[in-house]
């Protein structure tokens, strides 16, 4: 048999204003502290490194949220 795929099918109100997408301000200091220490060539503990990942796993998703938020609020466009 081949591989089983789903999909997910979400619909999620968008809020008005596109800066929603942002990760919270202590979020956002958090990450940053903590990949400047590992751009400074500091160890970082297990623990710190999941952390960070998921961290900028989650401001790129708010990211790619806040681009389309931004394409459903210009209305349609021509195709390229």
């Amino acid at each position: 048999m081949g591989d089983l795929k789903l999909a997910v099918v979400m619909e999620i109100e968008i809020p008005a204003g596109r800066e929603d997408f942002r990760l919270p301000e202590g979020v956002d200091d958090r990450l940053r502290d903590v990949l400047d220490r590992q751009d400074r060539g500091e160890k970082l503990s297990s623990a710190e490194r999941k952390e960070a990942e998921g961290l900028v796993e989650l401001a790129e998703w708010l990211s790619l949220m806040r681009l389309r938020a931004h394409r459903l609020s210009a209305g349609p466009s021509s195709p390229s």
